[in-house]
């Protein structure tokens, strides 16, 4: 199962690179969606990005929006400048929170991860570099975010995160196929 969200990476990494190549041969400006696509590559492969950090960019003619919660200021501090070297980026817009230090949210954001990526069911989930399920606690409110196969795994990692000692959940986890209907939007 590693190999299906690597290949699914590496496709949205080719396609973005294809894309640009292609519109920089014909000298055209680059487009919304490939900036939103290199930002995306961007926040995925910074390294202290993970499953308890969510951002989000809005990109309309070549100004990006950063939106979400991080763990940390420096998470939010570095993303902005890597975003700000992303090729047809005119301006940046920082607009992630970051969550505030509390150890009872650290101690259920640990707990909710191990009761879903501990689940059988999950298993094909944890196996990938960068797991798609997110898990932001704040004040003890659970919010999952990010994507699963099916409304099935929405659901389970749902109700797995309630098992954990989440009351308060909001679950905006999309399919893959929500998630695919989105980005042709």
């Amino acid at each position: 199962m590693r190999a299906t969200g690597w290949r699914r990476n590496l496709a949205l990494t080719l396609l973005a690179g294809v894309l640009s190549t292609s519109l920089a041969a014909q000298g055209a400006p680059r487009k919304d969606f490939q900036i939103a696509l290199d930002i995306y590559n961007v926040v995925m492969n910074y390294d202290r990005y993970s499953i308890f950090d969510d951002v989000t960019a809005h990109v309309k003619d070549g100004n990006a929006t950063l939106t979400g919660k991080v763990t940390r200021q420096d998470i939010k501090t570095e993303i902005e400048k890597r975003v700000k070297k992303i090729k047809g980026v005119v301006a940046v817009k920082n607009e992630i929170g970051v969550l505030p230090p509390s150890k009872f949210d650290e101690e259920l954001r640990v707990r909710v991860a191990g009761t879903i990526y501990n689940n059988t069911a999950f298993w094909h989930y944890s196996t990938l570099e960068k797991p798609p399920i997110h898990i932001i606690v704040e004040g003890s409110k659970v919010t999952l975010t990010g994507t699963v196969r099916s409304d099935t795994d929405r659901k389970l990692a749902q109700s797995l995160a309630m098992q954990a000692g989440a009351g308060n959940i909001t679950n905006k986890l999309m399919t893959e196929a929500e998630a695919r209907q989105s980005l042709e939007k």
